[in-house]
């Protein structure tokens, strides 16, 4: 059993969740970052000097911003003596940004942390070519008139083609495939059908939808207003959205028998989440209501090629610490990196072969119940906005213990390069 002191949740904001190239294309992650945090202080009443400590996930970078939580604290009014650090833990960095604000919490350096996770989807730059960067540089080192126009003689048309970042990012270095190739596997492994990856995606749009018609994000979302234009709510979630329509998309990742498509996949997005965490007597001394606690985490590696399956390890490295089963937790968040990933941790956690090969468990652990896991929609309908959504998942499944005046719940995702990270959620401090 952990022996370390709960991590309070205290409060958290985030901005509207927009697909790539869209209403959010032109706002960059640190600007971002900036809405949501603004927009926390505010709703938690926090000054920005009670602030001690920025530690903010990301994993594209931003050229002109390289330590985004710094430049996100000081352009939040944060005062210049508190410091601040970005982490990259891939898909996982907006948890990795709470779980190392919680080790630094225990070290007693700081006493309130901004923490968090942000991701501009559209803004990851488009790269030349190696050829390309060599033709730049050798002429920069032409001099005379003459000498320039024999090098323009040297350039191909082919040097024009730019190389997008996010298709880079996106296709592991070690098993050279990109993630929706990682996600054929598991279908080919577990034997998933385009059937049920489609009613997966489609459950995932209607229960986001439903839950944003009953005013559920409205609480954790700030709105953003450029233009004239005031953006509320999440833009990936389609209302009219039907089977039929996502049976007529084409495989994406694999032309013959694939069956991982742009719909049953999650949407590429820009986004911020803002959280304010503190130690749970901290919270106390403060007199704060926390939104929740976390009581312990696991982080699991595993074969890049499935890294789909991260979940699995990392859930199961989490029960096993804590000496406890899926049914002791009333909710579950699993992203949907893919939907075939998602049902292939619900098949993996059935399976007593996989179960007794991979987790050396005598008997298997049995499916997650679906009317417990993602209960209010997920990527496929949300999107994933990578260094963000670890934080979304722990501030959505904290509301929702709440409302649902449930107690215990595990947040967790898969992350590109072959892990797994699973969160022990609670809103309340002691059993």
């Amino acid at each position: 059993m952990p022996t370390r002191p709960p991590l309070a949740i205290v409060a958290g904001m985030r901005t509207p969740f927009c697909k790539v190239y869209g209403p959010l294309k032109s706002v960059k992650a640190d600007e971002l970052g900036v809405i949501a945090t603004k927009a926390l202080l505010q709703k938690a009443n926090i000054s920005p000097d009670m602030i001690d400590e920025s530690i903010w996930g990301n994993v594209s970078g931003q050229p002109d911003a390289a330590n985004l939580a710094r430049v996100i604290a000081l352009k939040a009014g944060i005062p210049q003596s508190r410091i601040g650090h970005t982490v990259n833990r891939n898909c996982a960095s907006g948890m990795e940004a709470v779980i190392t604000s919680w080790q630094i919490l225990q070290d007693r350096t700081s006493k309130v942390i901004l923490t968090g996770g942000t991701e501009s989807m559209s803004n990851v730059p488009f790269m030349l070519s190696q050829p390309a960067v060599d033709w730049f540089l050798e002429l920069q080192s032409k001099r005379t008139f003459w000498s320039k126009l024999t090098h323009f003689t040297k350039w191909r048309p082919s040097m024009s083609t730019p190389i997008p970042g996010l298709k880079v990012g996106l296709t592991d270095p070690v098993c050279k495939l990109n993630m929706g190739e990682t996600a054929e596997n598991l279908v080919q492994d577990f034997n998933i059908t385009r059937d049920k990856q489609d009613q997966f995606a489609l459950t995932s749009h209607l229960r986001t939808v439903e839950s944003q018609q009953q005013g559920f994000f409205s609480d954790e979302i700030a709105p953003i207003t450029f233009s004239s234009q005031i953006i509320k709510e999440d833009v990936g979630p389609r209302k009219g959205q039907t089977i039929d329509a996502l049976k007529k998309l084409r495989p994406v990742f694999k032309s013959a028998g694939g069956s991982v498509t742009a719909g049953n996949s999650s949407q590429i997005t820009d986004g911020a989440v803002a959280l304010i965490v503190c130690l749970a007597d901290e919270a106390t001394k403060r007199g704060w209501q926390p939104l929740g606690y976390l009581r312990d985490y696991a982080i699991a590696g595993l074969d890049p090629s499935r890294m789909g399956l991260g979940p699995v390890y990392a859930i199961h490295q989490l029960l096993q610490q804590n000496q406890k089963n899926l049914a002791d937790f009333d909710r579950f968040e699993i992203n949907e990196a893919f939907a075939a990933q998602v049902l292939a941790c619900q098949k993996a956690f059935a399976s007593p072969e996989f179960c007794q090969k991979n987790l050396g468990l005598s008997s298997p652990y049995g499916q997650i119940d679906p009317a417990k896991l993602n209960i209010h929609g997920g990527a496929i309908a949300l999107g994933h906005p990578v260094g963000a959504t670890g934080a979304r998942l722990i501030l959505t499944l904290l509301r929702e213990l709440k409302i649902s005046n449930n107690q215990h719940g595990i947040a967790s995702l898969c992350v590109g390069g072959g892990q797994g990270v699973a969160l022990w959620l609670s809103t309340s401090a002691e059993d």
